[in-house]
């Protein structure tokens, strides 16, 4: 069976690599892929694909190549997952048009140049996906009927969206790390996966009397750590990476594990698919004190007990995140109720895995040559569609940044409808090499905001138009202007309406003055109506006119003028937050507010005095000199303190006394009990200091979880304290 699948592989991937040199043929594959994907919905699609069965085939082998070697798809997995659905149901109406190189007869596809190639242990198959409640039913009722049982006991778990990977350990040593490559072999990827640290370099199986055994899982990236990664590229000047799954697929075969280890890739192991346990009388056991227990010799009889030996043996195992459920209306109740709470998690997954509990039960339903009919994948509403370009936009953000926005044939993705995107700058649409009228992939992620992935370059025609950035401000006409270094356009005209709008906006808002019931549709209604023109404006708004508008009633315009007074009360680093200065953030303006006794006393101090100040740099301490260096905006200070704003610290000359006073603290991940700025209250409440780096000044590290790249550079200066949201609580109660 090895034998005539190496030789099929071996056949296809040199058949096909000729095939994809030739661009004619990329491009006539491409657009015959849009074309079934149109056709799904059709009532004559079963027919159609009965007629042209060969050309549905070689779509599915385009679009696995494109996947699984290019790492480079065209269509998302839902759009491939339908397109051999309709295969199956074809092939399974008609048997005879089953040939030995479908793609229904194969476990994946390719392996990558540029590593040592691995045999699996076990082969690596794919799993049956489902989408709907009828799925799981018919799943059910196949293993219920197989088994001759009226209820089975299923164990769920997230699916998560990342790389797959196979781990071998012999002798409570990792030997061996492998891609899942065409599912039979996979690229020897040791080194890379070395460099994750949720993955152990030993684990204690010998205390279950295993020798060597192979664990499947899935390499992934937290959206935090992909957050700070692109960070960190924009930082460097470098193109941004498109979504997690992506970038952790990628990083396992970059030839630089020093590279592989700054990404900050995470793993989840969920699947022991081969285990070879020593004989319990083996000299290995002549100290009786290591004579493996009988309970852990049965620990692995069940799926949920796997994951809960492989939690034990230091692996992150999807222990706390797996259900066991008897019945598949459990079942289905579960996976539709995760769907709604995925946005929550700090990772991505893209549906539920139900896997039969038992596994004595699983050996006995077996497995197809393409799936284990003991599992089977719920798979979520689809996150990527393909769509075209239609036109681009310009929007002009309160620093003067313009940003392009495409306007796109509207497409549900997630749940949503998205007909707008923004694409960031005129290096960015070089870079993804986009054109109005080019058909694009998108995707929409989590609460991550919709992003196009790509161009498919190879379905234009030719009629597409190139983008050309404009040169004058879309608002005012003002010339643009780009500081060298960086990547946007800005429009300096400090008076261009667009800006104005945008920074009374971020004035009003939440974090910053927090004026409630004065949000971003009132903001750009008033000043339409000429109510409303700068922030000063604010303090003294026309409230008679106002309660003549349509949906202002009395009550609406005393909580407006209520919440504008009590505005005038908030301390001096809200108000420096809400002047929206360039690279000033909730922390840049705590750090400023603590350095003056009042807020106009900055405008004195030179960009080598502010940069004296904790965690302000020269970019930082150039845009804060040139803002107080302004006169138009020292004047709207002027106008602001005359109308009762607190421009004075109060704190200042106030001697702090609490038993954290002059204790610096960083709060890093996500805490369980308390919301970060909640945390920071309580530590400013004690005289503690609040900063926005790790360095040698820093008291305080408190890690929540999923903490990133700040809590390993905290682990080099032995200086820093680093503990939990539990004993930073611990330490507030003993103040």
């Amino acid at each position: 069976m090895y034998f005539l699948q190496s030789v099929l592989f071996i056949y296809f991937t040199s058949t096909f690599n000729g095939l994809i040199k030739n661009m004619e043929h990329n491009k006539q594959l491409a657009n015959q892929t849009l074309h079934w994907l149109q056709q799904l919905n059709t009532n004559t699609v079963e027919q159609k694909a009965t007629e042209n069965i060969n050309e549905l085939k070689n779509v599915l082998r385009f679009n696995e190549y494109r996947y699984y070697v290019l790492n480079n798809a065209i269509i998302s997995d839902n759009e491939y997952d339908a397109l051999y659905k309709l295969l199956e149901k074809v092939e399974k109406k008609h048997p005879e048009l089953i040939t030995k190189d479908s793609p229904t007869q194969r476990i994946g596809s390719s392996l990558n140049e540029g590593f040592a190639t691995v045999q699996h242990l076990v082969p690596m198959l794919s799993l049956d996906n489902s989408y709907n409640a009828d799925d799981l039913k018919d799943f059910d009722r196949k293993a219920r009927e197989a088994s001759k049982l009226n209820e089975i006991e299923y164990c769920v778990e997230p699916k998560f969206d990342g790389a797959s990977i196979s781990l071998i350990y012999e002798n409570d040593l990792l030997v061996r790390a492998a891609t899942r490559g065409d599912g039979v072999e996979g690229d020897d990827i040791t080194t890379n996966i070395k460099q994750i640290r949720s993955i152990p370099l030993s684990a204690p199986f010998s205390k279950y009397a295993i020798e060597q055994i192979e664990i499947r899982g899935e390499v992934i990236l937290t959206k935090q750590n992909f957050n700070k990664y692109n960070n960190w590229l924009e930082e460097q000047g470098l193109a941004t990476v498109a979504n997690p799954r992506n970038t952790a697929a990628g990083s396992l075969r970059i030839k630089d594990p020093k590279e592989v280890a700054r990404r900050n890739l995470d793993a989840f192991l969920y699947h022991i698919s081969y285990m070879n346990k020593y004989e319990v009388q083996s000299t290995k056991y002549k100290n009786e004190s290591i004579v493996p227990h009988a309970s852990n010799r049965v620990h692995e009889n069940t799926h949920a007990a796997q994951l809960q030996m492989l939690w034990d043996c230091g692996f992150r195992s999807p222990e706390k995140e797996k259900k066991v459920i008897k019945g598949i209306d459990g079942v289905i109740n579960y996976v539709l109720d995760f769907e709604q709470k995925r946005d929550e998690l700090p990772y991505e997954i893209d549906g539920m895995v139900v896997k039969v509990n038992s596994i004595e039960l699983q050996e006995k339903l077996g497995m197809t040559s393409h799936h284990p009919r003991w599992a089977i994948a719920f798979k979520f509403k689809a996150r990527q569609a393909t769509t075209k370009l239609l036109n681009v936009e310009y929007q002009v953000g309160r620093t003067g940044a313009v940003t392009p926005v495409a306007k796109l044939q509207p497409v549900a993705i997630g749940g949503v409808t998205v007909s707008s995107i923004s694409i960031h700058n005129e290096d960015y649409i070089k870079e993804k090499d986009l054109k109005i009228g080019d058909t694009v992939l998108i995707e929409r992620a989590g609460d991550v905001i919709p992003q196009i992935v790509k161009s498919l370059a190879e379905l234009r025609t030719g009629k597409e138009e190139d983008i050309i950035f404009l040169k004058e401000c879309p608002v005012c006409k003002s010339k643009l202007f780009k500081e060298e270094g960086e990547a946007v356009w800005r429009c300096i005209n400090i008076e261009c309406e667009a800006q104005v709008v945008e920074k009374i906006i971020h004035f009003v808002s939440k974090d910053a003055m927090d004026i409630k019931s004065f949000g971003e549709a009132n903001v750009r209604k008033f000043y339409e109506l000429g109510l409303l023109k700068d922030i000063p404006n604010i303090y003294n708004l026309n409230f008679e006119t106002i309660g003549n508008l349509e949906g202002f009633g009395k009550k609406s315009v005393d909580n407006l003028k209520a919440a504008i007074e009590a505005s005038k009360q908030q301390p001096l680093n809200r108000l420096i937050y809400g002047l929206g200065i360039r690279f000033v953030g909730e922390t840049t303006a705590k750090t400023l507010a603590n350095s003056v006794g009042h807020l106009l006393d900055l405008k004195n101090k030179s960009e080598e005095d502010l940069q004296q100040l904790e965690d302000i740099g020269v970019k930082v301490a150039k845009s804060i000199h040139h803002f107080f260096s302004n006169d138009q905006n020292i004047l709207m200070l002027q106008q602001l303190e005359s109308i009762g704003l607190q421009l004075k610290n109060e704190k200042k000359n106030i001697v702090v006394s609490g038993g954290l006073a002059g204790q610096t603290f960083l709060f890093t991940g996500t805490l369980n009990k308390l919301k970060r700025s909640d945390a920071e209250a309580l530590a400013e409440q004690q005289g503690g200091i609040i900063v926005s780096g790790v360095s040698a000044k820093l008291n305080y590290l408190v890690v929540g979880e999923d903490a990133g790249s700040k809590l390993e550079k905290a682990k080099k200066i032995n200086t820093i304290k680093i503990i939990s949201e539990e004993e930073f609580l611990k330490l507030l109660s003993e103040q």
